[in-house]
């Protein structure tokens, strides 16, 4: 199946109410890019990150119906997306009526495989800059992020081949990874930053405690620290 590195960049982080505004791919034929005129309009805080204003946007056509949304519909129908935090991207492109049968996502991937917790973050730049990834690209921009994204999954994707030699293999195993939950070993906030989770769980179980009542208090949109913490709290 081929592989579609994808990246969008939106009005604001919302996935029950944002929608898209530009829009970059790369597939095996070529890396395409478009700036789209949303239904709503992007927020201060969204345009102070991507530089992207309403202004810019006026003149742009809409998004579904476009010749890059009939592109994707055939492409997602029969390849696999290959997104950083990919279930953002897919509940924005869900918004516009595209569904996503088969994803890979390598803010999964790189949690699974960071082992020992060694990662102190896993943004897509700071994963480019902890691996010494040499690519081009404007952070915050689709194109630049899907460039980043594209080096980052050839790197995290030949630790999944160490294992599985075989392509196809390992194209499934890091599917099974991208859809499962992710078990954190060491915390990256709060008194106990940078600290292993088991040494938390010995020293002050009561903590732990506290912060899964606040996660699941405040609907935590990152279900990686529920399963987390339910599994030590065991």
């Amino acid at each position: 199946m081929d592989l579609i590195f994808l990246d969008t960049e939106t009005t604001g982080n919302d996935v029950t109410k944002d929608r898209l505004c530009q829009v970059c791919y790369k597939t095996s034929q070529g890396t395409k890019v478009e700036y789209f005129k949303p239904p709503i309009p992007l927020s201060v805080k969204a345009m102070s990150i991507t530089h992207i204003t309403n202004k810019m946007l006026l003149d742009k056509p809409a998004f579904v119906g476009s010749d890059m949304y009939k592109d994707l519909l055939g492409l997602l129908e029969g390849g696999i997306l290959v997104a950083h935090n990919a279930e953002f991207d897919c509940a924005i492109l869900e918004n516009e009526g595209i569904k996503i049968p088969r994803k890979i996502c390598t803010l999964r991937l790189a949690r699974y495989l960071d082992e020992r917790g060694d990662i102190p973050e896993y943004n897509l730049q700071y994963l480019r800059y902890f691996y010494d990834l040499d690519v081009v690209g404007t952070p915050h921009d689709a194109e630049g992020d899907v460039n980043v994204l594209y080096s980052l999954f050839q790197k995290l994707f030949s630790q999944i081949k160490n294992k599985f030699p075989r392509e196809n293999e390992a194209t499934e195993e890091a599917m099974r990874i991208s859809n499962a939950p992710i078990l954190f070993r060491r915390l990256s906030f709060g008194k106990y930053k940078d600290v292993l989770i088991d040494e938390v769980l010995k020293s002050d179980r009561g903590y732990l405690e506290w912060l899964l009542r606040e996660k699941l208090k405040s609907g935590e949109k990152d279900p990686d620290w529920i399963y987390t913490l339910q599994e030590v709290l065991k």
